[in-house]
């Protein structure tokens, strides 16, 4: 089977503090745009070797409260459905989305 690359970039900015400032990412195959500017990104990947993930968890300056409460619950979300796309494990995934609900009530954020 033939296999093709694909790239992900990710740049940040930093201040003097080194506190990010800017985040911009784009894709080899990433359509309508060609780099995206966002204000935070949870970065997770799998060490199968030592069977650890590791993190890279950003978020600039300009990144509100509230943006974080919707990214965080938005990320949750996702989460839930890729553990039921990967696993299968669809009553755990339920669980999930009833914690995402739970997690919007308290925070106060309005689903759309």
């Amino acid at each position: 089977m033939a296999t093709t690359k694909k790239d992900i970039n990710i740049k940040v900015e930093v201040d003097e503090k080194n506190v990010p400032v800017s985040i911009k990412w784009d894709a080899t195959d990433l359509e309508g745009a060609e780099v995206v500017n966002c204000r935070a990104m949870l970065l997770s990947m799998w060490n199968h070797k030592d069977e650890d993930t590791m993190r890279l968890d950003l978020w600039t300056k300009d990144m509100t409260i509230n943006e974080m409460k919707i990214f965080f619950h938005q990320s949750l979300a996702t989460m839930a459905a890729t553990l039921e796309n990967a696993t299968n494990e669809t009553e755990m995934a339920e669980d999930m989305r009833d914690f995402t609900a739970y997690f919007a009530d308290k925070m106060d954020i309005v689903e759309k």
